[in-house]
């Protein structure tokens, strides 16, 4: 009995010394860092090093709720800029005469301004067009795999509502009784919100986030939570992954996958879609669609999965320009509740904009690194010039870019620390080294110093952005759309762009612009961007799908 308590003891020292740290793991940990110390500094700091681990251990008996924010704010505003003042101005174009296809399925692929136009003379009612999208959306989902959850019930009730009001003369503007969908990690109410994963697939939450709020304002009518790639990566979900409807053995591209998917196939009338790096630019590059990425701080994340609080932006997937600028006008501005939200005004008045007084600036290695379809970029120069905007070679500010990407990764371990740590990360559906459960694992190991040098460093990514635009004297600048550092860039400084598309490739399948803009000068953006629209054609054309 002696030798069983001894040996008992044995084990549990055995057990405190392997889970002791020693500077034998300060030595490996250098590794990782890049660090270099010797032998008395790593022994000096094992007493600190249990404190921490005690500590992080201490706080983890803490619950923290998905929505609580870091108490660190990020603030894209350079030093000594001058924020917009005064009163918003929307005197969008609209569209006037709208009549009903012949073929009733056309429908589908009118733009928010022509079905606002339709239901507004009352020449088609909401729960029409509404019905019209829901038979589509069931028709062609099996095809595309980008919605979640149809929320049939609740959009008829919603469509019926909006026809009475609308009948009443109570007109709440140009999205009332548009149906429309939502990326499914922006929550509502009574229906799941499954972020795209297995571990949250019957997850639902006991409030509608802002911007369905907002939407629901303006009497719009939620018809489906769209497919993302999981936990917004890619375009693989718990239910397959989201088809490109211009050639559906192809994905969608990510993460906003369903809802780009959703647009293009003429699913529903507008859809919205996120973004931290690239998830509305790419899908709608791949799908065809005009996708608006607004200023970080323009529309609040409240009741949306959180990935990065200081690069995640929601933002509209349309089919128009001017379709973006209608959705961005109903869901911009303060909740009171996400505190990174700034009251400032958006003017928006396409019609008063003068090319001739505008100076774009283009990034010339961008567009002189571009290998195939030069002539889709070359032609979007041609056609601001023929406008008579003045076309400024500029370059963006040199610095690593790519080497400060881990802001996203720590941030997003961060939010799906609970996950890691429970081990439920075995479940998501991609495990490969490029896939979250490896990432948010490899992100514990960022230090706290680097994280915050790394943001050190953004801060003067942002005063150079300000310098290079004041210096150029330009009003916003273009480039292609996934080509360079511009779209890292450009998300880890917080400003707008809007991706549009601008030809075909020689299979048949889209190609993309992108337009970016002054912080919180959405209007000018779209305006422009608007201009050069208008004058193409590639924004009317859409898939057949069989």
């Amino acid at each position: 009995m002696k030798q069983f308590f001894t040996l008992i003891f044995f084990f549990c020292l055995l057990a405190v010394a392997q889970d002791s740290i020693t500077t034998r793991d300060v030595r490996s940990a250098e590794k990782i860092l890049g660090l270099r110390f010797d032998e008395t500094q790593r022994d000096s700091m094992l007493g600190d090093l249990k404190y921490r681990r005690e500590s992080y251990e201490r706080m983890r008996t803490v619950h923290i709720p998905y929505n609580v924010l870091p108490s660190v704010l990020f603030n894209p505003i350079p030093t000594g800029m001058k924020l917009p003042i005064g009163k918003s101005k929307f005197s969008p174009d609209g569209v006037k005469n709208v009549s009903l296809p012949k073929n009733i399925d056309d429908l589908a692929f009118y733009s928010v301004g022509e079905l606002a136009s339709l239901i507004k003379s009352r020449k088609i009612t909401s729960e029409k067009l509404t019905k019209l999208y829901i038979i589509r959306l069931k028709k062609y989902t099996p095809m595309l795999h980008c919605v979640i959850t149809l929320t049939e019930s609740l959009a008829l009730e919603q469509a019926k509502r909006a026809d009475k009001e609308i009948a009443s003369g109570k007109y709440r503007g140009p999205l009332h009784g548009i149906p429309y969908g939502a990326k499914d990690l922006v929550s509502k109410k009574g229906f799941p919100t499954t972020w795209g994963s297995v571990p949250y697939e019957h997850q639902e939450f006991d409030h509608d986030a802002t911007v369905i709020k907002k939407l629901e304002e303006a009497g719009a009518v939620l018809v489906a939570k769209l497919s993302m790639g999981e936990l917004a990566m890619d375009d693989v979900w718990f239910g397959g992954m989201t088809r490109n409807p211009w050639d559906t053995t192809k994905g969608s591209s990510g993460s906003s996958a369903g809802s780009a998917s959703a647009t293009a196939a003429g699913l529903l009338g507008f859809t919205i879609g996120s973004e931290t790096w690239g998830s509305i630019v790419s899908p709608s590059t791949v799908c065809g669609t005009t996708g608006f990425r607004p200023t970080y701080g323009r529309v609040s994340r409240v009741g949306a999965m959180a990935l990065s609080w200081s690069m995640d932006k929601l933002g509209p997937i349309c089919r128009t320009v001017e379709d973006c600028a209608l959705v961005f006008n109903a869901i911009y501005g303060p909740d009171r509740i996400d505190p990174t939200i700034y009251d400032l005004p958006f003017s928006y008045e396409p019609k008063k904009i003068s090319m001739k007084k505008l100076r774009i600036g283009y990034v010339k290695s961008d567009f002189d690194s571009v290998k195939e379809g030069k002539e889709f970029n070359d032609s979007v120069i041609a056609i601001l010039k023929k406008f008579g905007a003045t076309l400024v070679p500029i370059e963006l500010p040199k610095y690593p870019i790519g080497s400060i990407s881990f802001i996203l990764d720590a941030e997003c371990a961060a939010s799906f620390d609970e996950l890691t740590r429970s081990r439920k990360d075995s479940q998501l559906v991609l495990q490969g080294k490029g896939n979250w459960p490896n990432i948010f694992r490899a992100a514990r190991f960022i230090s706290a110093a680097e994280y915050v040098q790394a943001n050190r460093l953004r801060t003067m990514i942002i005063q150079e952005m300000d310098r290079l635009i004041k210096k150029n004297n330009i009003d916003l600048y273009i480039a292609p759309s996934l080509e360079g550092d511009n779209l890292l860039l450009t998300n880890l400084t917080g400003h707008p762009s809007i991706t549009i598309p601008n030809g075909f490739n020689k299979k048949g399948l889209p190609v993309s612009f992108t337009f970016t803009g002054k912080l919180f000068d959405e209007g000018t953006l779209l305006a422009v961007a608007k201009k050069y629209q208008d004058a193409t054609n590639h924004h009317l054309k859409h898939p057949v799908l069989h």
